[in-house]
């Protein structure tokens, strides 16, 4: 039986009786199993501290496999270090990545979509992140919608302080035992819970909270534990409390809630560190807040950001209210600025490939920012970023190399794509049930 024939069976136990808790999913990670998990890895993937890489692993692939799959039934199986990597980000601050080597991704990738398929049935539909078939343009998409319909008048704007560092390993273990009978199973994933991180440096750091970020599993893992430590408490305790409309939009950690009145909004602000510091999390306080946020005022009303967007309300062409959704400027100058480093450490590559590369560049950019009435937005974005690509490929040499002119020329003859705003009819169309 294929793998993806076991997973669909799987999510429809788990749809048909909420309160089914699953056997036997450790057997399930066997030999067959784990040679589609490796398929399915990415092949450019960072190597582990072991130093392997995936062609490394491939070439003795079955022999590797059978021996993993061997220790895996005599349960001799041991999760190795996660290297630690540091990304730097804005405001001199780093995002902390886990890399798992290439057996623990290739477990992990098994077990996440196991998980996923159980979870997936039992998840609210206003959570968008690391999800199958939902994204952070559909997140955007049903909050604005759900704002520019509603009854709404204040906004709570959240945002989790180290929430992979924090996640508690014994709340994990509860959780996933509400829908998993496995010891086998769950002790695999405390074994990659608390598996030994190796610092830059060489040090070895043995973690007794948190869930790597950037580890295979740890998406399924983070949507596991906030469906139960916030969605269902909001869905089940905080709506009943409130007097009018609430709403909850959520992807990962960061999530923004709606209220008609203030006292509903101020209930839920001081109940929700009560409830976060349950489950060993906090707030963090620099970027969370609690606004009005009306379509009565449109004119030097407040704003917040969600997902690189701010919100606002402002007038429409019609003369109406409306929410409108653009890039945030701390979002667009850090953009124009990772670009502007990207090209004077890469001016040297071959013309060819450096505009295959800045293609690529701008399509995603576009994908993810050409929304409605974001269009002035991209365009600075665009205007800006094709000036610095123009200062820097005249500095490829000693000589200036193109005039606007040839320029335009290059950029035509390379097919770099212009920002363009498609209005999708599924976002159009979008079910606020």
């Amino acid at each position: 039986m294929s793998m993806q024939t076991i997973l669909w069976k799987i999510s429809n136990k788990a749809a048909q009786d909420k309160s089914h808790r699953f056997t036997g999913l450790y057997s399930l990670l066997n030999e067959h199993t784990l040679l589609w998990c490796f398929e399915q890895l990415n092949k450019n993937a960072a190597s582990g501290v072991d130093g392997v890489s995936y062609s490394d692993y491939k070439e003795n692939l079955e022999e590797n496999v059978k021996a993993l799959t061997d220790r895996l039934r005599r349960k001799g199986y041991k999760a190795r270090f996660v290297k630690r990597k540091r990304i730097p980000k804005s405001g001199n601050k780093e995002r902390i990545l886990g890399i798992p080597q290439i057996e623990d991704k290739m477990l992990q990738y098994g077990a996440s979509k196991i998980l996923e398929a159980i979870y997936e049935q039992d998840f609210m539909f206003y959570s968008y992140g690391y999800r199958p078939r939902h994204n952070a343009g559909d997140a955007l998409d049903y909050l604005r919608t759900s704002i520019q319909k509603g009854n709404y008048g204040w906004i709570v704007d959240t945002d989790i302080k180290g929430f992979f560092d924090n996640i508690s390993h014994d709340w994990v273990v509860r959780m996933l035992s509400e829908r998993v009978n496995d010891k086998a199973f769950i002790r695999l994933i405390q074994k990659w819970m608390k598996a030994g991180i190796l610092e830059e440096d060489g040090q070895v750091i043995h973690p007794n909270t948190g869930c790597p970020q950037g580890g295979v599993i740890s998406p399924v893992i983070s949507n596991i534990y906030l469906h139960y430590a916030l969605d269902l408490w909001f869905d089940r305790r905080v709506k009943s409390q409130c007097r009018g409309e609430c709403l909850m939009v959520r992807y990962a950690d960061d999530c923004v809630y709606a209220f008609r009145y203030k006292e509903d909004a101020l209930y839920f602000y001081q109940s929700l560190k009560d409830r976060l510091k349950k489950f060993s999390l906090e707030l963090s306080e620099e970027k969370t807040k609690m606004l009005r946020f009306t379509r009565f005022q449109t004119v030097k009303g407040e704003a917040f950001t969600f997902l690189g967007f701010e919100f606002r309300w402002e007038i429409g062409k019609s003369g109406y209210p409306m929410v409108t959704t653009k890039t945030s400027r701390k979002k667009l100058y850090e953009g124009i600025n990772k670009f502007r480093d990207w090209i004077k450490k890469n001016r040297h590559m071959k013309i060819s490939l450096l505009m295959k590369i800045i293609c690529s560049k701008y399509r995603g950019y576009w994908n993810y920012y050409c929304r409605r009435g974001n269009f002035r937005s991209v365009e600075i974005y665009f205007y800006h970023t094709k000036r610095i690509l123009l200062k820097w490929l005249n500095r490829r040499s000693q000589r200036k190399s193109y005039n606007w002119k040839g320029f335009y020329q290059l950029l035509k003859w390379f097919g770099v794509p212009k920002p363009c705003i498609i209005a999708k009819p599924e976002q159009m169309k979008l079910d606020l049930t």
